[in-house]
């Protein structure tokens, strides 16, 4: 959905199966369980489990079958574009620019990286603001105000038959979203796409 978005692309069909990080019992290895709210879906206390970086897998075969059916049941949640398109309809300052991103993320516009991290790393990896022909000064300041930690996404919009558009979006954890754009090159080597791990729940 991310990748390859199409005429019936929308926010409704791209939502996301409920993700919960994995933990185990202690004592008990092996057997994975879903973590949500300080204890496993099927019950158990925080106290007795272990819980790992990583999301619980309900495929697996060792999972725990409760929580495995509890976790297959579980709401969808929103797809990664209607979640940046939610914060920047909510927090970034009325634009043309904002409404012309707003509109690519709603025909499901990729999205290349969506990364929290230091500052300095962002701008000297991800930003690539000399690409950049619009909004590019106010985006380098919030990155350069950004110190050890601030959000960057960066949203490649193919253009539907008119321009194609690479967006930067800058998401200081203080101060409103900024939103910069360039050209975005025919073949264009990005790399994996990289998305914000699930929220704790």
């Amino acid at each position: 959905m991310i990748d390859k978005p199409g005429d019936t692309w929308s926010f409704v069909a791209a939502r996301e199966p409920a993700v919960f990080p994995a933990a185990e019992v202690h004592g008990v290895p092996g057997v994975q369980h879903a973590a949500d709210a300080g204890r496993t879906l099927c019950g158990i206390r925080g106290r007795y489990l272990t819980f790992y970086l990583h999301h619980f897998e309900p495929q697996y075969l060792a999972s725990c079958h409760t929580c495995r059916g509890l976790a297959e049941a579980a709401p969808t949640r929103p797809c990664a574009q209607e979640r940046l398109h939610d914060r920047l309809q909510a927090d970034a300052p009325d634009s043309p620019l904002r409404e012309d991103l707003l509109t690519a993320l709603r025909r499901g516009a990729r999205i290349a990286i969506w990364i929290t991290a230091p500052a300095a790393g962002l701008t000297r990896h991800y930003a690539r603001l000399d690409q950049l022909t619009e909004g590019a000064g106010p985006a380098a300041a919030a990155l350069a105000a950004g110190g050890p930690s601030i959000t960057l996404a960066r949203v490649e919009d193919a253009g539907r038959g008119g321009a194609a558009h690479r967006y930067l979006v800058v998401l200081p954890f203080d101060g409103p979203p900024r939103i910069a754009r360039g050209p975005l090159p025919p073949q264009d080597p990005s790399g994996p796409t990289v998305l914000p791990a699930a929220p704790a729940r």
